[in-house]
């Protein structure tokens, strides 16, 4: 679909005169403020970057994807629990579009709730339940399945499908030109509060994923490893991420299931909850909050309350049980 879409009322966007200012002034530091990051930085990084607009893509995430294209450009990396225990990764592009991103692999209901926040993104995926496609138009996004978008997507030859399948992100997002501009989505980023724990790796589990960051001075992040295989990009370097956020949330079924009757895990990010964020070699305890799908989601100190801020950069969010926050930590 080309055409532009509605969106949704609240959400929290910058007018569309500063997001002018903002693309004519990329990189300056006066005249082009940025709700909720210095100026001419990126909401989701903090980072330097022009005002562009925001592609989301579901990435494939068991052994035979890996290694993934692409996902060291991404602005913000989300893990999401699937079925059987496994895992899936959402992977949102705004500062920097790689020339391919994959293996793109099918979207999920609790994607179109997390998505809201956005605005109306580009969404690239490579199918879903067909009981789900039509919640899928329905959404405040911009659907690019290969089906709309077949000049975006290829094959790859060193893997067989279903683990092989590309996205050209310069072509999503051309067949998607009424795209959100990146706005803010709640992420702060400045210096590390007071406190903390020092921390040298931690752990986040699934039933059958699991997703290790050790903290690396030299790199100033966390080193990636899934499954107990560090994580590298497909030219081999190791992905790093500064920040990480464990973000403990209510997992249920959802109205959704396979053929076979195994339902959906559907991940709720609205509500509030428990946090851990990993920055600098440290943990810090957190609290979230995101009153409704529309708006960001606000991270502050456990203890008084205030704004935690991140480390700019790429920021990792996995989601996992409310109770399986407090673990992990080595």
């Amino acid at each position: 679909m080309t055409g532009k879409r509605t969106a949704p009322a609240g959400r929290r966007a910058a007018p569309a005169g500063a997001a002018l200012a903002c693309l004519l002034l990329a990189g300056v530091t006066s005249g082009c403020q940025q709700s909720g990051a210095p100026d001419g930085r990126s909401p989701f990084t903090g980072k330097a970057a022009r005002a562009a607009p925001v592609l989301a893509v579901k990435i494939d995430n068991v052994r035979a994807a890996r290694p993934q294209t692409g996902l060291d450009a991404a602005d913000v990396v989300y893990v999401e629990r699937v079925e059987s225990g496994l895992s899936r990764l959402l992977a949102v592009y705004s500062s920097r579009l790689p020339q391919a991103v994959g293996p793109v692999r099918s979207a999920r209901e609790s994607d179109l709730e997390l998505l809201r926040q956005f605005g109306s993104p580009a969404f690239a995926y490579s199918g879903t339940q067909a009981k789900l496609e039509p919640v899928v138009e329905a959404a405040p996004l911009y659907p690019q399945p290969p089906g709309k978008t077949p000049d975006a997507y290829f094959r790859g030859r060193d893997r067989a499908a279903p683990h092989n399948l590309y996205l050209r992100p310069e072509r999503a997002l051309k067949a998607a030109s009424g795209a959100s501009t990146a706005h803010d989505i709640g992420f702060r980023f400045g210096a590390a509060p007071s406190g903390g724990r020092d921390t040298s790796s931690y752990t986040a589990r699934y039933p059958a994923a699991r997703f290790t960051f050790d903290w690396s001075a030299e790199r100033r992040g966390w080193l990636v490893s899934m499954d107990g295989v560090p994580a590298k990009t497909a030219s081999g370097q190791r992905l790093v991420a500064p920040t990480v956020v464990v973000q403990g949330v209510h997992i249920r079924p959802s109205r959704y299931h396979d053929r076979w009757g195994a339902y959906s895990p559907y991940t709720e990010t609205t509500g509030s909850g428990p946090a851990r964020v990993l920055r600098d070699g440290k943990a810090y305890e957190a609290h979230w909050t995101r009153p409704s799908p529309d708006g960001g989601t606000d991270f502050t100190t456990a203890s008084a309350g205030a704004p935690l801020n991140f480390a700019a950069g790429q920021v990792w969010v996995v989601y996992v049980p409310e109770e399986a926050v407090g673990g992990g930590a080595g």
